[in-house]
């Protein structure tokens, strides 16, 4: 996107006086699928790389390069920035990606999200874009991974 663009949009937010966050809105908790986070690593220009599991045996771990974003993991898979080649027994914990790496404001996720609708749900997960006034101060509520927005307040005791 140039930057034209990019400013276009941002006035335009702007004007509406709203900002769109991301949540999950079942038990289970916030994830996207592979395809959400390769379409959200494509628009940041940066590549993934997705490994699952296939031994479980502590210390024996193996790993084996997911090539199709749309397959099913049979356990759980891992995002990394780096090729560790199609089989490895390890992963570099500096290379992870995680969905903790951005804001659930972020103007990227929100498109991916609004972009792949049901596709970006991570395998328990759903996530919907919800929108809050422009400039309130907000925090995410977790009850057992159903999440609201909330204005932030303080609270004692």
């Amino acid at each position: 996107m140039d930057k034209i663009t990019e400013t276009k949009k941002k006035i335009l937010k702007s004007l509406k006086n709203e900002q769109k966050i991301v949540i999950n809105k079942c038990y289970g908790g916030f994830g996207l699928s592979m395809k959400a986070l390769q379409r959200y690593a494509e628009l940041k220009g940066f590549k993934l790389y997705f490994y699952e599991s296939t031994s479980y045996k502590l210390g024996h771990e193996k790993f084996e390069r997911i090539d199709d974003v749309n397959k099913k993991p049979t356990f759980m898979f891992h995002s990394v920035k780096k090729d560790f080649g199609k089989i490895t027994d390890k992963l570099d914990d500096k290379e992870y990606f995680s969905i903790y790496d951005f804001d659930r404001d972020d103007e990227v996720l929100v498109q991916v999200v609004e972009e792949l609708g049901k596709e970006a749900n991570g395998s328990h997960s759903e996530l919907e874009v919800v929108e809050i006034p422009q400039g309130v101060e907000w925090e995410i509520d977790n009850y057992d991974g159903i999440e609201t927005v909330e204005e932030k307040h303080r609270s004692w005791g």
